[in-house]
């Protein structure tokens, strides 16, 4: 049987917890950050976790984590 190959942009954008959970960035973080407010760019600033409607579809993209 061969190896399966993990997806490579999701390897760059999601990392697994020890617990199995799936790590991942704030999106609306990189530009036209004068319209946003503090509380909402200090909230994006900490990583998320994925939901867990998605996290089976990550982890498929991942067999190696």
């Amino acid at each position: 049987m061969p190896k399966m190959k993990t997806h490579s942009g999701a390897k760059k954008r999601f990392k697994m917890t020890k617990n199995g959970k799936v790590k991942r960035g704030s999106a609306y973080t990189s530009h036209i950050l004068n319209k946003k407010t503090t509380k909402v760019k200090r909230n994006n600033r900490h990583p998320q976790y994925v939901d867990k409607t998605n996290e089976d579809a990550v982890k498929q993209m991942l067999p190696y984590s």
